[in-house]
């Protein structure tokens, strides 16, 4: 066997390794969804083992003693709005930070990258948003998403704003256009790869969150699917079954984004890599 047959083997053998590595994930999300199936006693083993009789009821009872259908509008309000913010300030910010070549600009740019590795105060930011009058409000987490996801959304804009040429600006200033008719008119349209990788990371990021709904919405009538299931488990703490089916719903939503959107994700990621 030659060495360049030898190198192929080899290669063949470690992506066999690594595919069978990545489906250990699997089996916790089989035992989730096999689980919402059965009976309250079967589902105690927490095994692979098709359900003895399926049980669709599991999901009606969810549904409706869950209240999960107000949960999703409340997911989809706060997560909606708060994609849409973060994107219109961040790729803003962005333009203006990579047009405007000065130190201020360069220091504001660390300011914004400094945000992925300095972790969140909880305290500080509830004693903020106490004193701003939002505390216990849906606003309150939305603004908190917004700027939680600022850094990351930042460094993907400015990377890819940095290959669009300066002459479109210049023409379109000579032209009589301001600087927002330049954003919003040549920027934009140039943009949306970016746009459609920040709405989806951002969107996955808001959707699966609990720590911040929890501490900043006192209601609980404003909480997301994700509360929803931590709500559904004190009251049906030995019913994993439902629990089970609680868990599959929530997560349903963010499944299908991801599998229509994956391309978006890479090739968006893959553009603000490269071109910056």
């Amino acid at each position: 066997m030659s060495l360049k047959q030898r190198l192929a083997w080899r290669n063949y053998l470690i992506e066999a390794i690594m595919i069978l590595s990545s489906l250990i994930i699997l089996v916790p999300v089989l035992i989730m969804i096999f689980g919402s199936f059965k009976t309250n006693v079967e589902v105690l083993d927490f095994s692979l083992k098709l359900p003895k009789t399926w049980i669709f009821d599991n999901y009606k009872t969810v549904f409706e003693e869950g209240n999960l259908l107000h949960a999703f509008w409340n997911g989809i309000l706060i997560t909606g709005v708060s994609c849409i913010i973060n994107i219109i300030t961040t790729s803003a910010a962005s333009f203006v930070l990579v047009r405007r070549e000065s130190r201020l600009s360069n220091f504001l740019y660390l300011f914004f990258f400094m945000g992925l590795i300095a972790p969140m105060s909880t305290i500080t930011t509830i004693r903020v948003v106490q004193w701003l009058g939002f505390y216990g409000s849906i606003t309150s987490v939305i603004l908190i998403y917004a700027s939680l996801n600022t850094a990351f959304s930042v460094f993907l804009y400015n990377g890819f704003i940095k290959s669009i040429p300066r002459a479109l600006d210049e023409v379109a200033f000579l032209e009589g256009a301001g600087m927002f008719r330049v954003f919003f008119r040549i920027i934009t349209p140039l943009i949306l790869p970016v746009n459609t990788t920040v709405l989806i990371m951002v969107f996955m990021s808001v959707w699966n969150d609990v720590t911040i709904p929890l501490y900043f919405l006192t209601n609980s009538n404003d909480w997301t699917m994700p509360l929803s299931v931590y709500n559904f488990y004190g009251k049906y703490s030995r019913d994993w079954n439902l629990i089970f089916a609680d868990l599959v719903m929530t997560s349903l939503p963010v499944f299908i984004l991801y599998l229509f959107a994956q391309k978006y994700i890479v090739s968006g990621l893959t553009a603000g890599a490269v071109k910056g």
